[in-house]
């Protein structure tokens, strides 16, 4: 759990997939920069997979960490880089799956007020609302 100026603070990192259902989450605290946080969350990503991250996720360390392992980023640039990378706007589009997660989080009371005071707690208050999301896609109709 991060201090601020504001208070006790935590961000949610997850992995998503094409459908938007979550694979891997990860907290921090809310003062860390999010970029150091994606190296160790790379795991599942393979190759011919393509990474689609917001501006905090721009560095050539993590394009070099996928491209070693045949994936690729589309990751929109940050605006002062000199020789900004390839970046396709309409796939970045697809990223909005990320956003629909976590407004769907967000409907999960204890995970919006965030009461829980241990960060162990509060990542298992999020993974138990994964888990509601998960079963919501597969339930059957019958």
């Amino acid at each position: 759990m991060g201090r601020s100026r504001g208070g006790l603070t935590t961000k949610i990192h997850a992995l998503v997939d094409a459908c938007g259902l979550p694979i891997l989450l990860k907290i921090t605290e809310g003062q860390a920069h999010d970029g150091r946080s994606a190296e160790d969350m790379l795991g599942s990503v393979g190759s011919g997979d393509i990474l689609l991250a917001d501006r905090a996720y721009d560095s050539d360390a993590l394009r070099k960490t996928l491209a070693a392992r045949g994936a690729r980023a589309n990751v929109k640039p940050m605006p002062q880089r000199r020789n900004p990378p390839a970046f396709s706007k309409r796939l970045y589009r697809r990223r909005n799956l990320v956003e629909r997660f976590f407004n769907k989080l967000k409907q999960f009371r204890a995970v919006a007020t965030r009461y829980d005071k241990r960060d162990d707690n509060y990542l298992a208050c999020v993974k138990l609302a994964s888990i509601r999301i998960w079963m919501r896609v597969n339930e059957s109709m019958a």
